[in-house]
């Protein structure tokens, strides 16, 4: 009988141990705040956005490089040999003499200096101005990936939390079903109880070390979840610095819907993204149609020419062109369609996701009122079951009563203490689904 109680109060210890173990040097003392900057910063999915951002600055720089200065070196030796007749000369038969069928061979020496400027590309510079675009939709994206991995990181942070209250309150089970083991052996020692108590209150215990076992498992799987969405090793081990108090989560985002839906409008970097890709495909159409419009270019180039190295003479050519396209097989148009597709697609998913922002300010807000709601009444109901559990261990202790109502008293306990757990987390895990909602989740703490 003694074992049983031995035993459990044993596993709370190796638990207090283990728990001590984790703030030692291997371990990472993480707080609320610090789970977010460092998803901000080195989550997976931030780290490639940001590649998306260089790529989309290299596609600028590229249509750039249409409007800068061409130059170019280049440099030939020519062993040539040719003939008039495929040229189309020919001399009339009168003329006394004959000239021969193949000329050459002969060397030619030729170096080049080119440079090329484009002086009038209206369609080069509206095609840069949206590629510009695309960038800040690209940086836009980028902050949409840094609000979602800091959510996701904020809510792995609270969901391991809620896994070490739970861990406590199974600790705590482990402790109170030791102590009423311990009392109903000596009730029934003292022949005040029936052996029947002492095997309902050692089934008690044993069910209170395998909760204790499965909640310790379930609290090492939620620091595997936090370093995944903070995209570190999953072997990092978390002291966790934040515990589910009633101010946990709090961030700028107003409580007022009207107000949080304002700010999130002006906030929330997916829907900047949104509009910046629609503004792009717009600026693509009519860079598009400005194609149509004559392109004026400057070329010039410069370099010796002659038979050998020693015998060449500079040569120039210095030209200045203008470009009317006229008729492209209608490729243009068929272009100019898909970008103004595109846009009216952007326009629509913009819509949208206006409305699921509403929707998620609206819903973030239902969840936080109702999680107060449900706190307040799972503290009350956690206050009555230890009265409970005090009055029947009494009863049992003084001999009124068997321990079935101690019993029955320790599992209302028990599931109380998780629904008071539950509506903490729920509260807190709103105020980081609002805070996301409205676009400021990286104020929360």
């Amino acid at each position: 009988m003694h074992k049983l109680v031995g035993a459990a109060v044993a596993a709370a210890l190796c638990w207090s141990v283990a728990a001590r173990a984790q703030s030692g040097p291997g371990a990472t003392r993480l707080t609320l705040a610090d789970a977010i900057r460092m998803a901000s910063g080195i989550a997976p999915a931030v780290e490639a956005a940001g590649y998306r951002v260089a790529g989309a600055e290299a596609r600028a720089n590229e249509t750039r490089a249409g409007l800068l200065p061409s130059l170019s070196l280049s440099a030939a030796y020519f062993n040539r040999s040719a003939t008039l007749a495929s040229t189309g000369f020919s001399f009339p038969p009168n003329l006394g003499f004959s000239l021969p069928a193949l000329i050459g061979p002969y060397d030619n020496v030729d170096g080049r200096i080119r440079v090329s400027q484009a002086v009038v590309d209206v369609a080069t510079w509206q095609h840069l101005k949206a590629d510009r675009i695309q960038v800040q939709g690209s940086e836009a994206d980028r902050g949409a990936a840094v609000q979602g991995a800091a959510r996701a990181a904020a809510l792995a942070y609270l969901r391991a939390v809620r896994a070490q209250a739970l861990l406590g309150a199974r600790q705590a089970d482990s402790v109170t079903a030791a102590e009423l083991l311990s009392l109903a052996d000596a009730q029934v020692q003292a022949g005040v109880s029936p052996p029947l108590d002492a095997t309902r209150a050692r089934t008690q215990a044993a069910a209170a070390r395998g909760a204790l076992i499965v909640a310790r498992n379930q609290r090492q799987k939620a620091d595997i979840d936090l370093a995944l969405a903070l995209g570190v090793p999953p072997a990092t081990v978390f002291v966790l610095a934040d515990t589910l108090t009633g101010d946990l989560g709090v961030s700028a985002a107003p409580l007022d819907s009207a107000a949080a839906l304002s700010l999130a409008l002006d906030r929330r970097a997916d829907l900047a993204a949104e509009r910046d890709r629609g503004l792009s495909a717009d600026a693509q159409r009519r860079a598009i149609g400005m194609e149509r419009l004559p392109r004026l270019d400057l070329e010039g180039d410069w370099g010796p020419n002659g038979k050998t190295p020693g015998t060449t003479l500079n040569t120039r050519d210095l030209a200045v062109s203008v470009t009317i396209p006229l008729l492209d097989g209608f490729q243009r148009d068929a272009r100019g369609a898909e970008q103004r597709a595109l846009a009216a697609e952007s326009g629509v998913r913009e819509r949208d996701l206006q409305r699921q922002i509403a929707a998620q300010v609206r819903s973030a807000l239902l969840d936080f009122a109702s999680g107060v709601e449900q706190h307040d009444v799972a503290a009350q109901g956690l206050s009555l079951a230890e009265e409970e559990l005090s009055e029947a261990r009494e009863r049992f202790a003084s001999g009124v009563s068997g321990n079935i109502d101690l019993i029955s008293a320790q599992s209302t306990l028990n599931q109380a203490r998780d629904v008071e757990i539950d509506a903490r987390f729920t509260t807190a895990a709103a105020r980081v689904n609002l805070a996301y909602a409205a676009g400021v989740v990286e104020t929360v703490h």
